[in-house]
Formats: structure tokens, C-alpha cells, sequence
């Protein structure tokens, strides 16, 4: 005889569910799927409010780059039906050496650009966050600069370094030294439209004067209670807890670096010369757009640096993973 027979079955939960009968508890009650009326009303109203914002997209974001793919895999003039040519496009622009040289041209402004623009941009959001009498003013005249359209500064630009009467080469003279024809040279016209650029540091710096002015004054108290330096407070304090808007200003520079245009374009009055130092690809994409009736070749070109930019998007956005810090909350 077994132990099993004399003892009978163990008493577990199907048995003791059997013993209470009637008493077992429900099973929960299942969470019902869907939005109830009042979320759907809700979703009405909100999708109302921002039809405008979804139809704007849709209109002027969405339809031009669906269009200018499809274009991009066509000979289109503007004056006839597009011809359909598949990658052809693509393959000439990865084979046409015009191509890389404003590719290289916009890189070099890009690395020299972006984070000089950075570093001017939180140079200056750090002189607008002290606390004086004067701030106010310094912040109108730190951002006064970049409330001038880019033409215009353009223009005072080409007069500021004349060489024979603009006020760069006059201020050499007074120390010596001979005249610079900075828009002559195709490394200097580069170097000039990259100053010109820093003129407006101002939007990115009141981007980091939101982000200083949300850290909180208790804890600049407490590192200086432990005898904390003033350096030490920047790389302890102030970049961490600034770094998303860092990363922000950071993308965001990429994507106008890419895109440099009209400074170049006035400063070399459309031609990129001397010997295509300012060729930037936006100028060499509007050329074979509007100067040589190329817009299928001008859309393979758009939707290349459409890929470039997202690409550098993602690939700045994972590395950001390193040096961006979301643990402390500002405010």
C-alpha cells in the first residue's frame, strides 16, 4: 500500500476551490479596450486645434519632399513632361566631381562653424545670466546682431573687408600689415562666411539662457559651500545639467550648417568663385535648379542631403546617449 492510497490526493487550490464552492473570488474584470466618449470628444477638440499645424505639414512639408523624390528619378526641365531615368541621377551625383567639392566646402563649415558657433552662443548666454544692473542691456546688444537678415549682413560684410578701403584692412594698416583680400582667397571667403555666421550666435544663446536660468541657484550654493571653483561648477554643474540643450543647439546647428546659402550666395554674387572655395552644396543643388534647368538632378541632390542630415541627426542623438544627462530635473 502506497502512501498516496492511504492518505488520499493533496488538498491544493483545485480542491480548496471545490471545498468553497460559490466563495471563490472573480477573476478580474477585464480593462475595456478603446476610448470612452468623453476621450473621443477630447481627441475631436485637440485634432481640431492643431489642423492647421497637420494641413500646413502635410502641404508644405510632406507633398514637396514626396515630390521632390519622385522627381528625383526623372529628367525634368520645368518646360516639359519628366522623363523617367531611374538612379541615373544618383549615380551622376555620386560621379560628378562638382558634387564633392561643395560637399567638402560644406563640411569644412560645418566642423569650424558648428561648435565655434556653440562655444559664442553659451559664452554669451553665460554673460546674459549675471546678475547685474545692466543685463538687460547686454542682452539687446548681445542679440541685437542676429535680428539682421543674412542679406544684409552680407552686404555690410563685403564692405567691412574691402581691400582697399573696407575697415578690416584699414585697422591692419594701422599695425603693419598689408592688405587682405579675404573674399579673394578660396580658404578666406570660407573663414569669412563662417564669422559671418557667429553674428547669429544670439537665437542659440537665449536657447541656453533658458536652460542656465532652470538650474537651480541651490545647488551653485551648496558646491560652493564644499569649495567648489567656479570651473568646477561649470563641468560639475552647469554642463550636465545643460547638456539636452546642448544637444538641442547641437542638432539644430547641423541642420543650418547643411543648408548654408544665402551669405555665400550674395558674398560671391551666385557663383561660388573664387575657384568654388564657397560652393556650398545648397548653392551647387540651386544651381542645377534654377542656372541650369536640371530639376531632377537638383531632387536627386535635395533628397541626398535630406539622408546626410537625418543621418548625422541619429547618429549625434545615440552618441548623445554619452554625455547628455536627464537624471537631475531642473527647475
Amino acid at each position: 500500500m502506497s502512501v498516496t492510497d492511504t492518505v488520499g490526493p493533496p488538498a491544493g487550490p483545485a480542491s480548496a476551490s471545490g471545498a468553497l464552492g460559490s466563495a471563490a473570488p472573480a477573476p478580474p474584470a477585464r480593462r475595456k479596450r478603446g476610448m470612452n466618449a468623453g476621450q473621443r470628444r477630447k481627441l475631436r477638440t485637440g485634432l481640431l486645434f492643431i489642423s492647421p499645424w497637420i494641413i500646413g505639414v502635410v502641404i508644405f512639408i510632406i507633398y514637396p519632399v514626396a515630390y521632390s523624390i519622385a522627381l528625383s528619378f526623372t529628367r525634368y526641365s520645368g518646360m516639359e513632361a519628366p522623363t523617367w531615368v531611374g538612379v541615373q541621377n544618383y549615380v551622376t551625383a555620386f560621379t560628378d566631381p562638382m558634387v564633392g567639392k561643395a560637399a567638402s566646402n560644406t563640411i569644412f563649415y560645418a566642423i569650424i562653424a558648428v561648435p565655434l558657433g556653440l562655444i559664442i552662443a553659451l559664452a554669451l548666454a553665460i554673460a546674459m545670466n549675471q546678475n547685474v544692473r545692466e543685463v538687460a542691456w547686454y542682452r539687446t546688444i548681445f542679440y541685437a546682431p542676429s535680428l539682421i537678415p543674412a542679406f544684409a549682413m552680407s552686404f555690410i560684410f563685403i564692405v567691412f573687408l574691402n581691400p582697399q578701403f573696407g575697415v578690416f584692412n584699414q585697422v591692419l594698416k594701422i599695425f603693419g600689415g598689408a592688405n587682405v583680400n579675404l573674399l579673394g582667397d578660396p580658404t578666406g571667403v570660407k573663414i569669412a562666411i563662417i564669422l559671418m555666421a557667429q553674428l547669429g550666435a544670439g537665437n542659440a544663446a537665449l536657447i541656453f539662457l533658458a536652460g542656465l536660468r532652470n538650474i537651480p541657484k541651490t545647488i551653485y550654493e551648496a558646491a560652493r559651500v564644499d569649495g567648489a571653483s567656479p570651473l568646477r561648477q561649470f563641468f560639475s554643474i552647469t554642463f550636465p545639467l545643460l547638456s539636452p540643450v546642448l544637444l538641442f543647439n547641437l542638432i539644430t546647428g547641423i541642420s543650418g550648417s547643411l543648408q548654408v546659402f544665402t551669405e555665400a550666395f550674395i558674398v560671391t554674387n551666385g557663383t561660388g568663385d573664387p575657384d568654388a572655395g564657397a560652393l556650398f552644396y545648397m548653392m551647387y543643388l540651386y544651381k542645377n535648379a534654377f542656372g541650369f534647368a536640371e530639376l531632377g538632378y537638383a531632387s536627386a541632390l535635395a533628397v541626398i542631403l535630406f539622408l546626410v542630415g537625418l543621418a548625422l541627426a541619429l547618429l549625434v542623438y545615440w552618441l548623445s546617449r554619452r554625455f547628455v544627462n536627464y537624471d537631475v530635473e531642473a527647475g
